[in-house]
């Protein structure tokens, strides 16, 4: 049996993963992203893997390596088909609201006018999010329609187009914290709290963490919103409102776990590697 990890940056994610598969003597190879070709119209080099774990910063990168080693028969952790549904989450959000998985609610408008429209039907304050991003890049909290207006003007002139796709959420009160959910196949081993002064609860943004109990309660929101979006290794983010209980808001599929694995000890990163080994062609 041979493993592939593709991946960006030699994080401490990737040094644990790499000597999980140390750990039991799996062969593998480490495949930095940039340095590999994938030749279309042959699939010979690529079958040599039995499972790619794919690792990479770069969602773009991520998704066509998927899709190219799942179109010859390599599996991938995760699956084409359940990164192109959660790097996206106009897709992540239609897949919940199909599997009928409690979350905020969610408008989408196509220019400036329709989106001040909408943030207003929802209501002030609310967010606004890239369709697509991570770490909470470029999320922001408009408080009133003076600031929608300046918001919504910037990204009405950046270019992409993808900033003017107006996502806007409803904004979740939450207790200073989020719950971290993670998820692997049809397990929950582990969860945490982010908690944070500010209203944005990313690690990547200084929030801190600490254990959270999964409780039957959070077990079960969490494994049917990942098998909503396709199932696999998933971290799953959830909000606690004080009158619905838990909301799903967001579904990773190429998950950190660096606050994680030092708090709770759970060793999230052997998992990844049992699950990738059952995982094979």
């Amino acid at each position: 049996m041979r493993i592939g990890v593709l991946y960006s940056r030699l994080r401490v994610e990737e040094k644990w993963l790499f000597a999980a598969l140390d750990n039991r003597d799996v062969t593998y190879d480490r495949l930095l992203d940039r340095d590999v070709t994938f030749e279309l119209n042959k699939a010979e080099y690529w079958q040599r893997y039995d499972t790619v774990i794919i690792r990479s910063l770069s969602t773009s990168r991520g998704l066509y390596a998927a899709q190219v080693l799942n179109s010859i028969g390599v599996p991938t952790i995760n699956s084409h088909e359940v990164a192109t549904v959660c790097s996206d989450k106009v897709s992540t959000t239609i897949a919940l609201t199909q599997a009928g998985i409690p979350q905020p609610s969610t408008r989408l408008a196509f220019s400036v006018d329709t989106a001040i429209d909408a943030g207003e039907e929802l209501g002030y304050p609310y967010v606004i999010k890239p369709v697509i991003g991570s770490w909470g890049r470029l999320v922001n909290r408009i408080n009133d329609r003076d600031a929608a207006e300046a918001v919504f003007e910037h990204r009405e002139v950046l270019g992409s187009f993808q900033h003017q796709l107006y996502y806007i959420q409803e904004l979740i009160e939450k207790p200073g914290r989020d719950i971290r959910a993670f998820v692997i196949d049809t397990e929950t081993p582990v969860a945490i709290y982010r908690h944070s002064k500010h209203w944005l609860t990313n690690t990547a943004r200084g929030a801190t963490a600490s254990e959270c109990k999964v409780t039957a309660e959070l077990h079960d929101i969490c494994q049917r919103a990942a098998q909503a979006v396709g199932g696999g290794v998933l971290a799953i983010d959830l909000l606690e409102d004080p009158e619905r209980g838990l909301l799903v808001n967001e579904i990773n599929h190429t998950m950190e776990f660096h606050s994680t694995v030092p708090l709770t000890g759970v060793d999230l990163p052997g998992m990844i590697i049992d699950q990738a080994l059952q995982v094979t062609k």
